[in-house]
């Protein structure tokens, strides 16, 4: 295991940020710390980069307690959101300046510099200052610098942040092909799920300080182990009596069972659509919103409001109609435990009439 944390603890005051935290990561991975703002990532970040020192618990890098280790002796590199760039330097010495400050020969820097100036795509750029630049090679600059140095593990406080939406896209693809060049452990903290799917090998889902749950992104999307995973990952709708869904009476019977469902699992269009009629049930279209790929549908069925998707290559719904709704699956909770539930009404494969 490259990096072990074990029972992380840590008070600002009176504020609880890190709660009894543990996990592990093996070397090469891309992990993303993803929650809301204020639930405890960039104190964890922190704490790993010896920024922050815990109140309690153990943080081991190979099996190497590092608790007391300054934060040069760690042999780690840190990307912050803000660039945090030399001003009166040029990309040639913001990237080698670490190097310097280890008394590397300069021919060495050299060599490294330009290896990583080609790494990072900046080759022509050596000599401009970073005002000379836009947001997304100011940070690629800020990446040829942490990796400069050849640290053991990589460090990035949401790093896309401060750039526009496309160039952050765009930024992406390069930090993971990056990584994967590299081969170098990472960890990055993001509020933007898309961003952490998209890039990440793990997720680790943060809030209020603990860690809720860990996996791939498909396991996490595909199977939440709490409601609060449940309710982030993706754009679940909450029901507050799921027992009022067709297919899903008895399933949800009980105290205090609520469910959450995903657009996906949820199927809208006319009766003429559905073969199987009785596993659907009525709704009225409350309102559509074009997607560009295709529409988002608003229901009430039941009592409830659904969100869905609908194909565009499917008759065109229209607000206030009368329409079918089949809900295939549900994430059923209560107080004490969380469960998923296939609609038991689907006795045979649907087929969806265009």
């Amino acid at each position: 295991m490259h990096v072990e944390v074990r029972n992380l603890d840590k008070h600002f005051g009176n504020f609880h940020a890190v709660k009894d935290v543990s996990f592990g990561i093996e070397k090469g991975q891309l992990i993303g710390l993803l929650g809301p703002s204020g639930g405890g990532k960039t104190s964890i970040l922190r704490i790993l980069a010896g920024l922050e020192q815990p109140d309690s618990g153990e943080i081991l890098f190979h099996g190497q307690r590092v608790n007391a280790l300054a934060p040069q002796e760690r042999g780690i590199g840190f990307v912050f959101q803000s660039y945090a760039l030399f001003k009166h330097m040029t990309v040639f010495d913001n990237i080698a300046f670490g190097l310097q400050i280890k008394k590397v020969p300069k021919a060495k820097i050299k060599e490294r510099v330009m290896e990583l100036v080609e790494l990072t795509g900046l080759k022509g750029f050596e000599q401009r200052y970073p005002h000379q630049l836009s947001g997304g090679q100011r940070q690629r600059v800020a990446f040829a610098r942490a990796l400069a140095p050849e640290p053991q593990l990589l460090l990035l406080d949401e790093p896309f942040a401060a750039i526009d939406a496309k160039i952050r896209k765009e930024l992406r693809s390069w930090l993971r092909d990056l990584i994967e060049r590299v081969g170098i452990t990472s960890i990055f903290v993001t509020h933007d799920q898309d961003e952490a799917i998209e890039v990440a090998d793990e997720i680790m889902i943060i809030n209020q300080g603990r860690l809720e749950q860990k996996g791939t992104p498909w396991d996490i999307y595909k199977e939440p182990h709490t409601p609060f995973v449940a309710s982030f990952i993706g754009q679940s709708t909450l029901v507050e009596r799921a027992s009022d869904l067709k297919g899903f009476e008895k399933e949800a019977e009980g105290p205090g069972i609520r469910a959450f469902i995903r657009p996906e699992y949820i199927e809208v269009g006319t009766e003429q659509e559905f073969i199987l009629k009785s596993a659907t049930a009525p709704a009225i279209v409350k309102h559509l919103h074009f997607r560009g790929s295709e529409w988002l549908v608003e229901v009430e069925v039941s009592g409830h409001k659904l969100t869905t998707f609908r194909s565009l290559e499917k008759e065109t719904l229209h607000a206030g109609q009368e329409v079918r709704v089949l809900v295939h699956r549900a994430y059923l909770f209560n107080d004490e435990k969380s469960w998923i539930v296939e609609n038991p009404l689907k006795a045979e494969p649907l087929t969806v009439m265009i």
